[in-house]
């Protein structure tokens, strides 16, 4: 299990149809519309041990009473320090942690995308 935060942003859509993404940035225009949490704090080296002891996770993003889960499969060439994306499809790249998963950005529940265009917001981010 692993464990770290994001934030909203006024400028969260979240409504990519492929891809849903956790930045280290601490900002998102309307174009980064993959995007549903920013000022992401994992640890890189954290995620690895992680990849090494599973093959598939589950991601639950959980704000206040509110959650949404996916399921993935596990790039274990992951490596990345900024950002973590997770993918409906199987493209690998050094930032893709999950691929071939069951949500994109637009299929996360909406009230919980609603939480997380405030700036307030601070939500909890699960891999396990």
């Amino acid at each position: 299990m692993l464990f770290f935060s994001i934030f909203g942003h006024k400028n969260i859509t979240a409504m990519h149809r492929n891809t849903l993404e956790f930045t280290k940035e601490d900002y998102v225009t309307r174009t980064g519309d993959c995007i549903v949490g920013i000022k992401s704090d994992f640890d890189t080296e954290k995620i690895k041990e992680f990849i090494k002891e599973n093959r598939t996770f589950k991601v639950i993003i959980k704000i206040k009473d509110i959650s949404d889960e996916v399921f993935c499969e596990i790039n274990p060439d992951f490596d990345d320090d900024h950002e973590i994306v997770i993918r409906k499809t199987g493209f690998l790249s050094k930032r893709t942690l999950g691929i071939n998963c069951t949500k994109a950005a637009k299929d996360l529940d909406r009230k919980l995308i609603e939480k997380l265009k405030n700036p307030e917001n601070k939500a909890i981010v699960e891999f396990k």
